[in-house]
């Protein structure tokens, strides 16, 4: 029986008064009658009350129906055994160089890679001479302040410095495509679910004892159903889901399916008169930004539907955020909890069923199609798709057109960016101009800035390389300056790559591509160059854009570039 808080509290008032003025056996004596009035679990009760133990309050019950006489001797004040911690003064400090190390990464500890239970730590505090048992190790603990605590998930990791511009993008896209009549959709792959007697979290009201039998192994049988893949699409303006079941695999070929069935179904029906689709995704997975297949198959889709297909992307580690996951598979999740998936019909019609307070509408579909794995599409195929890179973080926002639209009309540069094209030969490697490197697109400095970067670098990087010379040949020049093979990039184009490194607009091949050498030549410059930069005091923050080819920053800069003056001046 429970003790009511209202009468403990009535216990522990009479003891704090009359403990003070009774002896020994007269507490246990009061202990004991307080206990037998309050009957079954009295004992416990007033143990906990009193701060003593249960054996203590028993005896006292057993004195009282003996009826002894409260005779004989009487200890006086601090008699009985001492605590442990008081006999051994050693024993406290002892525990806590075992507790405290591992907090700190102390390899030393004995019990560094092993459980810190109260028994191992009172079989360790024993084998080093301090006998306690397990029961004092944990009070010892408790008075020092320490308690039994789980992991805390509080950290999140290193964060893009982009993250929140790019959620302040992806809203006014939202906003933008919302206020036209539109379509916005989030999408994502929800957690491949087993198909059969399988054990699934959460509990439901059944009868007592007759819990529904599943597998003790949660081992997929290959003579089963196999797997379910649900991809959800949520309609963020008509708070409406949609999920295609596959039973397949989850490739970009079968995200873009899904997508596909909700317009053919659902969506242009619901966004008659709208030009363009509006689809936030994850940064990974089957729609993420670095899958080629995915931008491939969106844009058969926008040629198929007729409509500018526009993707912004999460940044990276926030997909708890994208609201398909809170707004339709949490609830899913929670209409299926405690249930077995014994079939695909089962899935698809819980899925179906699922509805909030807030109107919640979810259809479902099961899609029993093939999807190859493994797609390869090769650069040209990414390059002649009717793509269009956003400004900012074209890597992660992108839209993809019915066909491939006009190019924008070019405007003249200012003349603080004006670009001086004799600096550079006039080449073009890969599609790109030479002298369109130096563009303030890509270095994000104007042209005199560079040229005043480049001016100030030279001398140093001159002085180092003769340095690093002089001591591989271990004396003074033997041939003439300027004899022997010549470099294949000279002293501007390495300063122009390493700032161009720095700005994180591609990989290294695709620079190594850009400035047309080996990528070991390239990486070679930069590493020449970086010391010089930063002894130099010079930061050169990150782009927004991002590039996969050579082909993605022509269209850039025939975007977004400045077209060189006639009038400039070449520089001798």
């Amino acid at each position: 029986m429970r003790i009511p808080d209202e009468i403990r509290g009535q216990l522990a008032v009479r003891f704090e008064v009359l403990f003070p003025h009774l002896d020994e056996r007269q507490r246990r004596l009061l202990m004991g009658a307080e206990a037998r009035i309050l009957g079954h679990g009295g004992i416990r009760a007033v143990a906990q009350t009193a701060e003593v133990s249960e054996t203590t309050v028993r005896k006292g019950v057993d004195e009282m129906e003996a009826g002894a006489e409260p005779l004989g001797r009487v200890r006086r004040p601090g008699g009985g055994r001492k605590k442990a911690a008081e006999v051994d003064p050693g024993l406290r400090p002892t525990l806590l160089a075992l507790v405290e190390p591992d907090m700190r990464g102390d390899p030393m500890s004995p019990l560094r890679w092993t459980t810190k239970s109260t028994r191992k730590l009172a079989d360790e505090l024993t084998r080093q001479g301090h006998r306690v048992s397990a029961d004092t190790v944990g009070d010892l603990l408790r008075e020092e302040g320490f308690s039994l605590q789980a992991n805390a998930k509080t950290i999140e990791g290193k964060q893009h410095p982009d993250r929140d511009a790019q959620f302040r993008y992806i809203n006014e896209q939202a906003r933008a495509h919302r206020d036209t009549g539109d379509a916005v959709i989030s999408v994502d792959t929800k957690k491949k679910e087993l198909v059969g007697q399988y054990k699934n979290g959460g509990r439901e009201w059944m009868p007592a004892d007759e819990p529904v039998q599943v597998k003790t192994h949660d081992f997929l049988d290959r003579q089963g159903p196999g797997k379910a893949i649900p991809y959800g699409i949520y309609d963020v303006v008509a708070n409406t889901g949609w999920v295609s079941v596959g039973t397949d695999h989850d490739t970009a070929g079968f995200a873009v399916a899904s997508i596909r069935r909700w317009w053919q179904a659902v969506g242009r029906h619901d966004y008659p008169h709208a030009a363009r689709l509006l689809i936030t995704a994850d940064a990974g997975g089957s729609n993420g930004y670095r899958t080629r297949a995915w931008k491939s198959e969106l844009a058969a889709l926008a040629a198929e539907t007729g409509l500018d297909i526009t993707v912004c992307h999460m940044p990276p580690g926030t997909s708890k955020w994208n609201k398909v996951e809170h707004r339709l598979f949490s609830h899913i999740s929670m209409n299926w909890r405690g249930r077995p998936l014994t079939s695909h019909e089962v899935i698809v019609n819980s899925i179906a069923a699922t509805t909030t307070r807030a109107g919640l509408k979810v259809r479902a579909e099961l899609d029993t199609g093939t999807y190859d794995t493994g797609v390869k599409v090769t650069d040209a195929e990414i390059d002649a798709l009717a793509m269009d890179r956003y400004r900012f973080h074209g890597d992660w926002n992108y839209t993809l057109h019915p066909t491939r639209p006009l190019p924008a009309p070019r405007h003249e540069p200012e003349p603080e960016t004006e670009v001086r094209t004799a600096a550079r030969p006039t080449a073009v490697l890969n599609g790109v101009d030479a002298g369109s490197l130096r563009n303030p697109e890509l270095t994000g400095m104007t042209v005199p800035q560079l040229d005043a970067l480049v001016d100030e670098l030279i001398p140093e990087l001159a002085r180092r390389r003769e340095q690093i010379r002089h001591e591989r040949r271990g004396g003074e020049r033997r041939r003439a300056r300027g004899a022997g093979a010549k470099d294949k990039l000279s002293d501007d184009d390495r300063i122009l790559a390493t700032v161009l490194c720095h700005r994180k607009i591609g990989t290294h091949d695709l620079l190594a591509q850009l400035f047309g050498v080996t990528g070991s030549t390239l990486t070679r410059a930069v590493q020449e160059v970086r010391p010089v930069l930063a002894e130099h005091g010079h930061t050169i923050p990150p782009s927004t854009a991002r590039f996969r080819t050579p082909t993605d920053v022509a269209a850039h800069l025939d975007k977004y570039g400045n077209r060189p003056s006639p009038a400039t001046k070449s520089a001798c």
